[in-house]
């Protein structure tokens, strides 16, 4: 990874996106894919997608998602404390005394979700449980309604937490928002990378930047009608299954470091998976493997049933302590996972159809 690339991760993963409100990081995203495509575009919701134009008007898209997990104020009170709601999957058990930012109307406001000191939870701390989401309260200096007003906030402006990227060891990345962040920043590796070798693709590439993944897939069903690409490769996190205390027997074996994982299932089309097998195979890409029997829990699943199906499949990034302030992936995951999808677009033939026959 040059020093340019991981500048453009690091700016992805610090830049506060969450569901609904993803234009900032849309924005970081498309200034960068669009030095190497031949046009940059966006839906009305913000899904943005890069085009690199092939030989025909076949398309393979590869897909990500933009959106992050985080909060949203749903009261402030009398004092000036604000109460918030879930955007996404946040955990409110990892949310007490964390820093956190509110994209207000007058910019940025920082803010900690308070923590009552563990001196006067004292009787309690026998039976106690996690907080609820509506426990948590927010302290952004003011004293009333009126103060949080002056500082340009209200119900229904969204907030992230603070936490910023880092290395951690020869191999691994810390932040918040790796889900999936790190998606985008894949893709638009392929794009570049395909671009540099001057030689036109059969298929005309399309890089997909999907909004609102995190509650049910809704920018990328909305961007497949309109794109209708021919096969689609999706991309995301999966869960690491190799820390303490997690069972294999539960969740299947994904080892972090040991590659990209393909997905198994009802929505994988058999023979896209296949061909991702053998384009690892011939490139030497070590390849993990999940069941997902009934749904992927991803953009996948709105993406292959859309008008009369499109052959897709996901190839996963493994990921430690998925929606946490300390997502963590590996470096060397991440260049796997970019060189396998640019191997899948380059095996792509004219004739290549991914339709099955009886």
């Amino acid at each position: 990874m040059t020093k340019a690339e991981k500048s453009f991760l690091f700016d992805l993963l610090s830049t506060p996106s969450p569901t609904g409100f993803e234009m900032p990081g849309q924005r970081v995203w498309a200034k960068y894919i669009g030095k190497f495509a031949d046009k940059v575009e966006c839906d009305s919701y913000g899904s943005t997608w890069a085009t690199l134009k092939g030989k025909s008007d076949k398309i393979v898209m590869l897909e990500a998602h933009a959106d992050e997990i985080g909060y949203m104020i749903k009261h402030v009170n009398k004092d000036g404390f604000l109460y918030l709601d879930r955007v996404g999957g946040s955990d409110a058990a990892t949310g007490r005394g964390r820093r956190i930012q509110i994209l207000g109307d007058k910019g940025t406001v920082e803010g900690i979700i308070g923590n009552t000191a563990i001196h006067l939870r004292r009787d309690s701390l026998a039976n106690e449980k996690a907080p609820k989401v509506h426990e948590l309260w927010v302290d952004v200096g003011a004293s009333s309604p009126e103060d949080v007003a002056e500082m340009g906030l209200r119900v229904g402006h969204p907030a992230v937490y603070t936490d910023e990227p880092m290395d951690l060891g020869k191999d691994r990345i810390v932040s918040r928002a790796v889900d999936n962040r790190v998606g985008g920043f894949m893709i638009a590796q392929v794009m570049k990378k395909l671009a540099a070798s001057k030689a036109k693709l059969p298929f005309t590439l399309v890089c997909l930047n999907s909004v609102q993944e995190e509650i049910g897939g809704h920018g990328a069903r909305m961007a497949t009608h309109r794109l209708q690409p021919d096969v689609c490769i999706c991309t995301d996190v999966t869960h690491a299954t190799d820390t303490p205390a997690l069972s294999a027997e539960m969740y299947g074996k994904v080892t972090l470091g040991g590659g990209p994982s393909v997905t198994h299932g009802s929505a994988s089309h058999p023979l896209v998976v296949e061909r991702i097998i053998e384009v690892a195979k011939k490139s030497k890409i070590p390849l993990q493997h999940e069941a997902s029997s009934r749904f992927t829990g991803t953009d996948t699943d709105s993406i292959f049933n859309v008008r009369e199906g499109v052959p897709s499949a996901l190839v996963s990034i493994p990921l430690r302590c998925m929606h946490s302030v300390v997502e963590m992936a590996s470096y060397s995951d991440i260049e796997t996972t970019t060189a396998i999808m640019a191997a899948f677009v380059e095996s792509l033939k004219a004739k290549d159809t991914f339709h099955q026959s009886l």
